[in-house]
């Protein structure tokens, strides 16, 4: 609850200030994290488990060749992350830490170049987003990576890119941005509006004079390799508290429209 408490504060942060979504939003377009089509193809008609503001891919069947596509993905991940122990060098190389001044319990440094490419095609040595842990001297330690795809994108496209008997991709889906004055409604045991809210269908939101959103991101999913664990590597522990701790991720000048 905490971290999905996190995300919601992240979020109403962006859609709150203009020009920050603005100066932004070249980046998160093409990168294809927010979506805000009236249609809700992407987020239905799938087998995986659909929440009320979450939907996560379930696991396959496992498929021959399955296994050893997993790793050399570990693998892949694992070499891009090798240049990056010291996160100085991830901002040289031009990579942009999502809200570095909130306190997270995970940050998103995000390459916004190879979000762009993921659109297109998936390569394991080019994650969208580096995923660092503060130090408590200050720093940052290098944990993880986060992939991402359209939110158009089919099952099937994105078990061609991961397995889906191995991992787990997800969305956040069914935002309903609250009008002026009901802001405070984001929050406590009966929230109405955002990923905590009881709204979770157009209709309601608009009765209830908000704007609804039916994708708030696309598709992502997070890679630890340094695990020695199997579940551990593809976890979805942050996953499943709302994105963990942004991103998502890893979401900056996120606009809705």
């Amino acid at each position: 609850m905490r971290n999905r408490r996190l995300l919601l504060l992240i979020l109403l942060a962006v859609i709150a200030n203009p020009f920050f979504s603005y100066r932004r939003l070249k980046s998160v377009l093409a990168c294809g994290w927010l979506q805000g089509s009236q249609s809700n193809q992407a987020a239905t008609g799938m087998s995986g488990g659909k929440m009320a503001h979450m939907y996560m891919t379930s696991l396959r069947q496992p498929s021959p060749g399955d296994i050893q596509r997993a790793d050399a993905i570990v693998a892949g991940a694992k070499a891009a992350m090798a240049p990056y122990q010291d996160y100085r060098k991830a901002l040289a190389d031009g990579y942009k830490i999502f809200l570095p001044n909130i306190p997270q319990p995970q940050y998103h440094f995000t390459n916004y170049e190879h979000g762009l490419e993921a659109r297109q095609h998936f390569d394991p040595s080019k994650p969208t987003s580096l995923l660092y842990r503060k130090t408590s001297d200050g720093g940052y330690k290098l944990v993880g990576v986060m992939y991402t795809d359209r939110v158009d994108a089919s099952e099937e496209e994105l078990n061609e890119r991961i397995p889906l008997s191995v991992a787990h991709w997800h969305q956040h889906i069914n935002f309903c941005k609250a009008p002026m004055g009901k802001r405070l409604e984001y929050f406590g045991p009966n929230a109405q509006f955002g990923l905590l809210g009881s709204i979770t269908t157009k209709e309601a939101c608009e009765a209830a004079g908000g704007e609804f959103y039916p994708h708030v991101l696309g598709w992502m999913v997070h890679v630890y390799p340094y695990e020695t664990d199997t579940k551990k590597i593809w976890s979805t522990e942050d996953d499943d508290h709302g994105h963990d701790n942004m991103d998502h991720s890893d979401m900056p000048g996120m606009k809705m429209n």
